[in-house]
């Protein structure tokens, strides 16, 4: 997956994001509502998180160097553990103890009109970042479901940015039943709740989107179909009779390296071998989406050969 798709989608999500903050915050000062406060912490922290995003995909077309001979690819990769670790802290932390504390010491609202005005207007705006992430993910999602993609992707930015936006999406419409419901029972009592709600969803998210990024900055391999692709480009070049072994590791969400042994006929020259790892190396890049750094080592099969290589 390019950057191109998924920095549109985090511009998208980022005019968006800014825009709702300074909306909810200031209905926040005119009503006093704990969930407003804490949709607004979330807007601040979701816009924080896109210039993360953003920060990691300017880091990661640095080109490589003596100290970083393989690039700085997995920048992406930093960036959306941290967008995890900020959704947790900043989000979600802040939010369930706001709302515990009104659960605790409830007070009532006041304007509360212009809370809901202010979240329906965010519904909308959020809705439009939603639906531009959703439009960008679906070049690149194929026939896989939405979950699958999400585990699958080996670029950060748009599953973080569906996550987000989601995540957004269900925490405006817990604030405004929050908000919805204390006015029309004079109960502050809701107003908390929904606040605690918008933190544990937070919480939820920011686990998932660290999970998926540690994943990938620790080191995962191509997915099962592009090893499939890889492994038949091997064996469809000449002279070549086999893949022996391999292994596959995303150095960033655009570069992979490949580094495999693979069979060759019995009885070539060193020139023909040659030749046959330069026309299975071609083969090879010809068949993936993505830059590879690619290493192949000649041998010739003596056992059977791995079956399940990644």
């Amino acid at each position: 997956m390019s950057a191109g798709g998924g920095t549109k989608a985090v511009l998208a999500a980022l005019a968006a994001n800014l825009g709702i903050a300074v909306a909810k915050f200031v209905a926040f000062l005119f009503t006093g509502s704990s969930s407003m406060l804490a949709e607004s912490i979330h807007s601040v922290a979701d816009s924080g998180n896109q210039g993360l995003l953003l920060l990691g995909q300017r880091q990661s077309v640095r080109p490589a160097d003596e100290d970083h001979p393989f690039g700085f690819g997995r920048a992406r990769y930093i960036a959306g553990f941290l967008v995890g670790i900020v959704l947790f802290s900043v989000g979600g932390l802040f939010s369930v103890y706001e709302g515990v504390e009104k659960l605790r010491h409830p007070h009532h609202l006041e304007s509360g009109l212009v809370a809901v005005i202010v979240l329906l207007v965010a519904i909308v705006l959020e809705g439009f970042s939603f639906r531009t992430a959703i439009r960008e993910s679906r070049h690149h999602k194929g026939e896989e479901s939405w979950w699958r993609f999400i585990r699958d992707a080996r670029a950060p930015e748009l599953p973080v940015v569906l996550l987000e936006d989601f995540a957004a999406l269900i925490g405006l419409m817990f604030a405004l039943a929050g908000v919805g419901l204390t006015l029309l029972t004079d109960d502050p009592i809701w107003d908390g709740a929904g606040t605690l709600a918008i933190g544990v969803l937070l919480l939820i998210v920011a686990v998932v989107v660290a999970i998926e990024s540690y994943g990938m900055l620790v080191g995962e391999a191509a997915t099962p179909a592009v090893v499939a692709a890889i492994r038949a480009a091997l064996v469809s070049a000449p002279s070549v009779t086999a893949v022996i072994h391999m292994r596959t590791l995303h150095l960033g969400p655009d570069e992979l390296l490949v580094a495999a042994k693979i069979g060759v006929d019995d009885g070539l020259t060193v020139a023909e071998v040659a030749a046959a790892i330069d026309e299975a190396e071609r083969r090879l890049r010809a068949a993936t989406p993505t830059t590879c750094r690619v290493y192949l080592e000649p041998d010739i099969p003596r056992a059977p050969v791995e079956l399940n290589a990644s």
